[in-house]
């Protein structure tokens, strides 16, 4: 799968192809001098069981088929992507390439080819998720957690996390809004029975059994966004007995509201997740966007204000 581009220069600065190799093993007690170390930006064959895996590691779902397919790759061709790693006080952490060691121990190789850098606690999870979310291997609540981890944990504002990860403001926020959903409910996004805009699409009915009810209506009747979306208007309106549907007096050009309109405000209503109605004619008219908290509130200002920008 392509790379996506627009991540800067992200792990292309840090994998060195370049770089040359040192053909010797790297024993853990070999340090140097923090800034000083011989091995910075050459690839060193150290024991992968000198190796332990990331702590800050975003991705947790390891599929086995295609570590089984790596790890035949990797007996026929060996390692060809050097890890990355930092040194510790137990020998070295993974910061990328997690899966690549992983696939190595199960082909039963004794050395791997690894480049050490000395990265602190924040530089080591910034990599480890960039490396993730430019070879795809997020699922969506794993990238939703990491993104998190960055503005909560490491102190990133969401203007740092998008320029950081070539990613606009409103895809940071779109993507932690999936926090919000029941467990149940993440672990079928995370498996993949139902798409993260499913998930978006019924963050805002403020039940969480019927939260539960629509995804499991969605996984038992494969029903797209589309309709998903019509069903979540259909709950959120009978969870408001309140409004009592006031009568309004709509204009003939509202009753035959055009297809193309119905068009945008069902596009603008997956963009921005939440109810989108246009009314009015050619010379005038307006665009009325749904909230109902203060968090959704400024979530739809910040996702204006970025496509303004």
């Amino acid at each position: 799968m392509a790379k996506k581009a627009g991540l800067g220069r992200g792990l292309d600065a840090l994998f060195a192809d370049a770089a040359p190799v040192e053909e010797k093993q790297a024993p853990p007690s070999s340090k140097k001098e923090a800034g000083t170390s011989e091995s910075e930006d050459r690839v060193l064959y150290i024991d992968i069981n000198d190796i332990r895996p990331n702590s800050a590691q975003p991705r947790k779902n390891f599929d086995e088929v295609k570590l089984g397919e790596l790890s035949s790759s990797i007996k026929a061709n060996g390692v060809i992507q050097p890890l990355i790693v930092r040194e510790s006080s137990t020998g070295y952490e993974l910061v990328a390439g997690e899966r690549r060691w992983r696939a190595a121990r199960m082909s039963g190789l004794r050395t791997v080819p690894c480049i050490v850098r000395n990265f602190d606690d924040k530089q080591n999870a910034i990599v480890a998720i960039i490396e993730n979310m430019q070879r795809e291997d997020l699922d969506p609540i794993e990238e939703a957690l990491g993104l998190k981890s960055m503005t909560e944990k490491y102190g990133f504002t969401q203007e740092q996390v998008s320029a950081s990860l070539g990613r606009s403001r409103t895809y940071i926020t779109n993507s932690i809004r999936l926090l919000k959903l029941p467990e149940e409910i993440q672990q079928y996004v995370s498996s993949g029975q139902m798409s993260a805009a499913h998930g978006r699409t019924i963050i805002n009915i403020p039940d969480k059994a019927k939260q539960k009810e629509i995804a499991d209506k969605i996984i038992r009747n494969d029903l797209s966004v589309r309709a998903t979306e019509r069903l979540a208007e259909k709950v959120k309106d009978e969870l408001r007995p309140e409004r009592k549907k006031r009568k309004k007096k709509v204009s003939e050009a509202d009753k035959e509201k055009t297809a193309e309109i119905a068009a945008v405000e069902r596009e603008l209503m997956t963009l921005l997740g939440t109810k989108v109605q246009i009314t009015g004619d050619e010379s005038k008219g307006k665009i009325e966007l749904e909230y109902y908290s203060l968090d959704e509130l400024n979530r739809l200002i910040d996702a204006l204000r970025d496509a303004f920008k």
